[in-house]
């Protein structure tokens, strides 16, 4: 693969989605080759999973059914859409990826980060992501923020207590120290601008010295 690979992490209303374009955008700017995309989703077969993972309707969702249909949306989104354009040379930049399976199913749903990580590494095979930034922001900011974007989709996690979005924000605590090589922490409580800044200075330092 000849392209670089960033993802994007964090709890809900972190902010990582509109950073995510924001920077998208430069990076076009700049002449690079950018594909911008999401998890679960970003191809139709995967997108149908979404639909079905983040229905509001499906509260008796197993949470081992909820990590496989994950994994099954990854690996679909992985070979049909962002495989391809790596080995094309492009930036590929993904809103979520294996990180969160293992902060949201591994750790909140206490199935196991490592049981969580076994299943995924049979969906992706070994293509982690280059680089990964966590916009880290306490629970209760990012819930607030959600309650006050009515323009966000809504969705089942939404109907999750306090306490669960505490889980996860405690395991990314964990998948920072676990992969420190990997995983940059981004401030998201500050202003808009200063997160979109600090994020471009970190993907842009990673990019030029790859390319040394």
């Amino acid at each position: 693969m000849t392209g670089y690979f960033i993802t994007f992490e964090g709890g809900e209303g972190a902010g990582k989605t509109s950073i995510l374009q924001a920077i998208s955008d430069k990076l076009s700017n700049q002449g690079f080759e950018v594909i911008a995309t999401r998890e679960p989703g970003g191809i139709e077969i995967a997108e149908k999973i979404r639909q079905i993972i983040l229905d509001r309707s499906h509260t008796k969702m197993d949470p081992r059914t909820e990590a496989l249909l994950y994994a099954a949306a990854r690996r679909q989104h992985l070979v049909e859409k962002v495989l391809p354009a790596l080995d094309q040379g492009k930036v590929v930049l993904c809103d979520r990826f294996i990180d969160s399976s293992l902060a949201y199913q591994g750790y909140a749903r206490e199935l196991g980060i490592d049981e969580i990580y076994h299943v995924n590494e049979f969906a992706i095979e070994g293509c982690m992501p280059d680089i990964t930034l966590f916009f880290d922001i306490i629970p209760e900011e990012g819930l607030n923020r959600i309650t006050a974007n009515k323009e966000r989709e809504q969705n089942r996690l939404d109907l999750e207590k306090l306490h669960f979005h505490e889980k996860v924000y405690e395991a990314y605590q964990l998948l920072l120290d676990k992969f420190p090589e990997r995983i940059y922490k981004i401030d998201a409580s500050l202003s808009l601008a200063e997160v979109e800044a600090l994020a471009y200075e970190k993907i842009s330092t990673f990019i030029h010295e790859k390319k040394q």
